[in-house]
């Protein structure tokens, strides 16, 4: 006579032992990992984690207590305390970084996003992010520092120094540039992103670099760029948006504009 065999039960997804599982469980939300990457670069506050995340005020503050109450973050100070990350959310660097690549190496072409979607992102946005961007296969026994100088909207002056293929950003001059770049904030945006084409700009007025050969567009990925080139007609209507911001027909490399006193570099052939 056959022996009849019991149907094993499901079992519920809590009941199975799955670390991928269980740790989405707890990092798994919208917001978690966002807000732990920005704050990796160091302490934060409310409205600069508003700006730099674009979440709603409500949101981000039931997330920010969450965060708190999982150990993550702890808060700084009590009327308007800054967040920083605690030991055990400096642990998830290793996640949000290889998420980040990801994304920009394969995710942005599997879901077909548009890269000129976001032409009118902020440029702090960008050079927070040229750490994910960085070419590590150009970049190794590099020791290389950038100057960003951009006006307009969004405009401020960011350092990117690039270090046997470790690349880090913060606000603020140069002790000592190799290569400076002067834009306007929209142009340097559209041309970083490669959606806006840098010899035309170049060739434009529109962004200066002044120093040494090196060029940023070699040590990192631009997201927009394929193999065909940018389409003219998108090309021309990122110039004229950045003139019309600009109010003139391009920037200017006077010290006064920048800040006294820093040493102007020969301007590059390139």
């Amino acid at each position: 006579m056959a022996r009849t065999v019991a149907a094993r039960p499901i079992l519920q997804p809590g009941q199975i032992f799955c670390p991928i599982g269980r740790a989405l469980d707890v990092i798994g939300d919208r917001w978690t990992l966002v807000l732990v990457g920005h704050l990796l670069r160091g302490s934060l506050g409310f409205q600069e984690l508003r700006a730099r995340s674009g979440i709603a005020p409500r949101v981000l503050s039931a997330r920010l207590r969450a965060l708190a109450a999982r150990g993550f973050i702890a808060p700084e100070g009590e009327r308007r305390p800054r967040y920083q990350l605690t030991e055990r959310g400096r642990a998830l660097e290793p996640i949000i970084t290889a998420t980040a690549r990801w994304y920009l190496r394969h995710g942005l072409a599997h879901l077909e996003v548009d890269p000129a979607g976001f032409s009118a992102t902020s440029a702090r946005s960008i050079l927070e992010s040229l750490p994910f961007l960085l070419r590590e296969e150009r970049s190794a026994g590099v020791d290389l520092t950038f100057e960003i100088r951009l006006s307009g909207f969004g405009g401020g002056v960011w350092t990117v120094r690039i270090v046997d293929d470790v690349c880090t950003v913060r606000d603020g001059f140069a002790e000592r540039a190799d290569v400076r770049y002067t834009a306007e904030a929209r142009v340097w945006c559209a041309v970083a992103l490669g959606i806006a084409d840098a010899k035309a700009i170049y060739r434009e007025g529109l962004m200066i670099k002044d120093g040494g050969r090196e060029a940023m567009d070699y040590y990192f990925h631009q997201i927009a760029r394929t193999k065909d080139a940018p389409p003219k007609a998108h090309a021309q209507r990122t110039h004229a948006k950045a003139r019309d911001a600009a109010g003139t027909a391009g920037p200017t490399t006077q010290r006064s504009a920048v800040g006294a006193g820093r040493p102007t570099l020969k301007r590059s052939a390139r």
